[in-house]
């Protein structure tokens, strides 16, 4: 067992610093499924939070849900800082293509009830 002095308690006040004690983005249209990917490379005057969003989307499109994974902060603080990166043209953002030869519905509930079957 851990020791409570070696416990690493959360951070309470990180995710009001991080977006500047906003709580919404300056826009609604992000998704946890929206796509996003890097349009300018200069970090100049971003915070260290925004400068890893563009290192991270550099590779390649990520959702607004993995880019708040790799950043260990919450989706709506996320989204916040999205929206400020959106707003000075550092990120473009698409939703997700959907594709035509998915499984159906029906299929995938059959599988979801076949694995609680053998849970």
């Amino acid at each position: 067992m851990t020791s409570p002095a070696r416990r690493r308690e959360p951070a309470l006040v990180r995710p009001h610093v991080v977006t500047g004690g906003r709580a919404h983005p300056t826009r609604n249209f992000f998704d946890v499924v929206t796509l996003v990917t890097t349009a300018r490379n200069q970090c100049n005057g971003l915070t260290p939070e925004q400068r890893r969003v563009i290192r991270l989307c550099r590779g390649g499109a990520l959702s607004v849900a993995e880019v708040a994974g790799h950043l260990a902060l919450p989706v709506s603080v996320t989204k916040v800082l999205l929206g400020d990166l959106f707003d000075s043209g550092h990120i473009t953002t698409r939703a997700p293509q959907v594709r035509p030869d998915a499984p159906s519905l029906e299929l995938m509930q059959e599988v979801l009830d076949g694995l609680r079957a053998r849970l």
